[in-house]
């Protein structure tokens, strides 16, 4: 199968040849790489030339936005001006992270799930990041069957249909609710050890944490949705105040009126959805 990699990277002299690396040792490779340089105020672009000029494989493109790492909207903008220089002759389109060490057959398994089961809308493996005694251990606090966005493979219908990624926080959330709403399945291999070369989240502003609230609202989740889903994040990570500023940035959007990134329908779907997978884990 035929596909691209979209890297947008930010200030990521430290890990991007890293990345790179495993990318071109794939024993499926890409057909092309994209690495766009979003504002990069150290020394990535000079990282970024070379490796253009060393591999015919990879382009590159920078755009400007804001300085400050924020995830939503930076990291979609980017991906998708990523995607400008492409043609849709691909199979399936991965949106990487640049701090990440993948095992050299990921997409080779990767495209064995789409080849295999037409239904597979979004694949992916599983983070691992170094314990305090380092050692490379699972960090996974979500529900297994999730795709973190760090390393998201998406099938040319699938991205298409469902109006492509959105660029606001929540953006990694929303894609596989929506492939679920349009009758696609979510694979994920825990067999594919993906490594996480930067501790989840360690760079993320409050404003970052807000916007976690925000997104909810977004998604047309409704308040007490909001609270569950905070709650559970706060306990998941061990941080109290995730819960405050979800609901923080829930009411932001209430007060300043945030248009929804789901349509009416696609939102009652969403609660429903969601008010299912809770009703299972309550009594099953």
């Amino acid at each position: 199968m035929d596909y691209y990699v979209i890297i947008p990277v930010f200030n990521e002299e430290k890990f991007l040849a890293t990345t790179i690396k495993s990318l071109t040792s794939q024993t499926l490779k890409a057909k092309k790489i994209i690495i766009v340089n979003d504002n990069s105020t150290d020394s990535t672009q000079n990282i970024i030339n070379i490796l253009v000029r060393e591999n015919e494989t990879i382009d590159s493109i920078t755009t400007k936005s804001e300085q400050q790492h924020m995830p939503g909207s930076k990291v979609v903008n980017a991906f998708k001006a990523g995607l400008e220089l492409l043609d849709t002759s691909f199979d399936f389109i991965v949106k990487l992270d640049a701090d990440l060490i993948l095992p050299l057959h990921y997409f080779e398994t990767i495209a064995s799930h789409f080849k295999g089961d037409k239904a597979i809308g979004i694949a992916g493996g599983f983070v691992y990041e170094k314990s305090k005694h380092k050692y490379w251990v699972l960090n996974h606090p979500m529900n297994k069957d999730h795709v973190r966005g760090a390393f998201k493979a998406y099938t040319k219908e699938c991205y298409y249909e469902i109006g492509e990624l959105k660029s606001a926080m929540g953006w990694d959330t929303v894609d596989e609710l929506l492939a679920k709403y349009y009758g696609y399945l979510i694979i994920t291999d825990d067999t594919l050890h993906v490594k996480h070369l930067r501790p989840t989240g360690h760079i993320y502003s409050k404003k970052a944490k807000i916007l976690q609230g925000t997104a909810m609202y977004t998604m047309r989740y409704g308040l007490l949705l909001t609270l569950i889903a905070s709650t559970k994040m706060a306990i998941l990570g061990k941080n109290s105040s995730t819960l405050y500023y979800n609901i923080l940035g829930y009411f932001d959007a209430i007060i300043s009126d945030k248009s929804p990134i789901v349509t009416v329908e696609e939102g009652v779907f969403i609660r429903n959805y969601r008010w299912t997978s809770i009703r299972k884990k309550l009594f099953t």
